[in-house]
């Protein structure tokens, strides 16, 4: 112990050792990696939701103690000057805050949303919410209800969910249920703000789920509900180029090869490209999939087909090939059976559904838009001429203003 302290005492540079490392040695260092890892985790969202819980609980107070008819119209604003005074080191105690603070709990608090919230919590409770956040879960008894209705329990699900996304929610959002949709993406995803309100935009809400397919028909109900709430009814091609107005699949198809990066952020979360025109041999025959994917969370293949004009019947057939060549000479044993996705520019729903029948594998219909066409896109020099053109008017302009002064 002595030499250990002496040495610990003599001017050195840290440096590695010449020690044995084995595989317990490898083994423990990954522990202890593992471990630092989970507690930064938890030490942050710990943090996160004692601060939400704060948010919850001023927005309440604003609420309950009627603040405003109490005290006068401008008690937010002194609340925030006094809350700033106290806590010059802190942030978020600007008055638009508060404001948020309030519209956040009002929001979430009136009676009917209630279960909303308890099912929020089952479906995000016990195996997803990490222990910081367990310690405020519901219990689902009378007393939390009468909780809940006093607004002074705060739902578990919500410190998952960082305190600017949930303002651009109530912000964004028509209903609670909306609300909910976008809050459980969020967890489930770990999506950036960024991401969040590009959801938003689009319309996530709207529009997942309802594709036009065959899933529940030919795949377990659980399996289903994951394919359709991954899947959606339609897509923004908006990253995507053509030459011209008039264009057909294969140019479709380069235009959204040459945006791999924004093709993927389009379909979701959990897509893996595979590859592009994946050749099949059959015989004396060779035909390509367009595209195809992998997805993490479903566990399967995913294959699309491009179709630049509307629906036709025999695209089922064609998709139903390519999906059943995928399951047998690709799919692995412990992969789910593959998936079909058509994307065309339009459809009829009555010949979708008159085409998926008889067919056995599953698969659905989307469409697309907004794709951008380049003959309709200035070039350079009509760019370089417009803003020479801009810059003569500024300065006809100053010039007249001068004149007249």
């Amino acid at each position: 112990m002595r030499e250990e302290n002496e040495i610990s005492n003599q001017p050195r540079i840290v440096k590695s050792h010449d020690i044995r490392i084995d595989g317990d040695y490898a083994e423990w260092i990954a522990e202890l990696k593992h471990r630092y890892r989970s507690a930064q985790v938890k030490a942050s969202v710990r943090v996160n939701a004692e601060k939400l819980l704060f948010n919850w609980e001023l927005g309440r107070d604003l609420v309950q103690k009627k603040a405003e008819e109490r005290w006068g119209a401008g008690v937010v604003e002194q609340v925030s000057l006094d809350l700033q005074r106290e806590f010059s080191n802190a942030d978020g105690f600007s008055a638009k805050n508060l404001w948020f603070m309030k519209k956040w709990y009002l929001f979430y608090s009136s009676a009917e949303t209630i279960e909303k919230l308890y099912q929020l919590g089952r479906e995000f409770g016990d195996g997803k919410l990490l222990q910081p956040v367990k310690e405020l879960k519901y219990t689902g008894n009378e007393q939390t209800q009468k909780l809940y209705q006093t607004g002074r329990e705060f739902p578990a699900p919500f410190a998952l969910v960082p305190w600017r996304h949930h303002v651009e929610i109530i912000s964004k959002c028509k209903s609670v249920d909306e609300a909910l949709f976008y809050i459980g993406k969020t967890i489930e995803q770990g999506m950036s703000r960024a991401a969040l309100v590009n959801c938003i935009k689009a319309n996530l809400y709207e529009h997942q789920g309802k594709i036009l397919n065959n899933f529940a028909e030919h795949m377990p109900a659980l399996q289903s509900k994951l394919v359709q709430e991954v899947l959606k009814e339609n897509y923004d091609f908006g990253f995507a180029t053509v030459n011209h107005e008039i264009y057909d699949e294969q140019e479709l198809e380069e235009a959204l090869s040459k945006s791999v990066t924004d093709l993927l952020l389009e379909l979701g979360t959990g897509f893996a490209f595979v590859g592009r025109q994946k050749e099949l041999i059959a015989g004396d025959t060779t035909r390509k999939i367009d595209l195809l994917f992998y997805h993490i969370r479903l566990r399967c293949y995913v294959v699309c087909e491009l179709k630049a004009k509307a629906f036709e019947p025999e695209f089922a057939g064609k998709l139903n090939f390519y999906v059943n060549a995928v399951d047998d000479l690709l799919k692995a044993e412990d992969d789910n059976p593959t998936i079909g996705l058509l994307i065309c520019s339009d459809m009829n729903k009555a010949d979708v559904q008159w085409s998926f029948r008889g067919i056995s594998t599953p698969m659905g219909v989307a469409t697309y838009n907004n794709v951008r066409i380049k003959d309709m896109l200035p070039t350079q020099e009509q760019l370089k001429e417009r803003m020479e053109l801009l810059q003569k008017e500024m300065r006809e302009t100053k010039r007249l203003m001068k004149a007249n002064k």
